[in-house]
């Protein structure tokens, strides 16, 4: 039976897209080009994710890769790239629903410090039962000892989870962990009803 509802954060909760930041501060399809290569695709942006640097220091990383005149712009992105992180359609009305029902809402997402900043304003302290950041446990998905994590430190039962990820590896290493899971498709009426067979499969209800 499931009782508990594990949500990723990135393009599930929150939507997020660098060129919304990359629209704003470049001229041209070359400057897009390499900031985000350098900066949102590449080696530096995996460490902010596991903790081992801020999202601070991505900045002073990424420097040397590029040319000086993207300098001043690659510290825009760094510092404003979050404007982008507001909730997908759908995606509150559908936490508080399923909460208000009686199902346990946690969010496993991975993301850099800077989670501690954006995500509150959105959903608030409170509004999750419990939240799992891969930069604060140094540990990402889809590494299965993350979701073991979360099960352990919320006391859940993987059996009475399911987790819902718009990534398709993550979701199959939940499924490893023991959890049910569902591909995020970017639309909360599938969702509902892909919840739904989940649940109906595994006795519950929705």
């Amino acid at each position: 039976m499931i009782k508990n509802i594990v949500m990723d954060m990135g393009n599930v909760l929150l939507a997020y897209d660098p060129f919304v930041i990359l629209n704003r501060v470049c001229e041209n399809e070359c400057e897009k080009k390499l900031i985000l290569e350098y900066l949102f695709e590449g080696e530096v942006w995996e460490m902010g994710d596991r903790g081992e640097i801020t999202n601070e220091q991505r900045y002073e990383l990424v420097k040397p890769r590029l040319p000086e005149n993207l300098h001043s712009k690659l510290k825009i992105c760094v510092e404003q790239w979050d404007i982008c992180m507001e909730p997908v359609t759908g995606a509150k009305e559908f936490c508080e629903r399923h909460r208000g029902e009686g199902y346990g809402m946690y969010v496993l997402s991975n993301a850099c410090n800077r989670f501690h900043t954006y995500f509150p304003k959105q959903f608030g302290c409170d509004f999750f039962d419990g939240i799992i950041v891969s930069s604060d446990v140094h540990l990402v998905k889809p590494d299965v000892r993350i979701y073991k994590l979360l099960c352990e430190t919320y006391s859940l039962i993987p059996q009475e989870c399911v987790f819902i990820d718009d990534r398709p590896e993550n979701v199959e290493t939940a499924k490893a962990a023991g959890m049910q899971g569902i591909v995020f498709s970017g639309d909360y009426e599938v969702l509902e009803a892909d919840l739904h067979d989940c649940c109906k499969a595994c006795k519950g209800k929705v």
